[in-house]
């Protein structure tokens, strides 16, 4: 039986989508605290013309600034389409994120559950409760649909 996907994770696909047609790779990101979202962006780096604005960067920054915490987001859950790179996991990491759940592994780039496995090493001072392979399927159809049509 297929349950559907939670409100923040929807939400970040739909936000993949609008960096899909904006030609960015296809990643949203969604902050929430209390069941309330309090920041959501999708990539923006060519657009942006900067290399750090991926979605999980974008979210960490709105959601600071918005709840004016300090930069320590602790009650905070993060959605996202596909496992965090080590910048992004890094920051999750010194924001405080309370609960990070994304959609589709990366093997190549990610640093959550391959690579570096950033939240496993003695010198990360938090770690987040990890969930992965929420909205798995969608945000992978997305990534290849994205990459295939660059190649053609």
């Amino acid at each position: 039986m297929a349950f559907p996907l939670p409100d923040p994770m929807r939400r970040a696909l739909a936000l993949a989508r609008e960096a899909a047609v904006a030609g960015e790779v296809p990643v949203g990101a969604v902050i929430v605290r209390d069941g309330e979202v309090v920041a959501e962006a999708r990539n923006d780096m060519r657009s942006g013309n900067d290399p750090s604005a991926h979605a999980e960067m974008l979210a960490i920054r709105r959601a600071a600034e918005h709840l004016g915490a300090g930069g320590r987001l602790d009650s905070c859950d993060l959605w996202v389409t596909l496992e965090p790179c080590a910048m992004c996991a890094g920051a999750i990491a010194l924001a405080r994120i309370r609960r990070l759940y994304f959609g589709a592994p990366d093997p190549k780039g990610g640093a959550v559950i391959h690579g570096p496995r950033l939240f496993s090493q003695p010198t990360c001072h938090h770690r987040p409760e990890i969930y992965g392979g929420l909205g798995e399927s969608e945000s992978a159809v997305l990534l290849r649909r994205f990459f295939t049509d660059r190649r053609e």
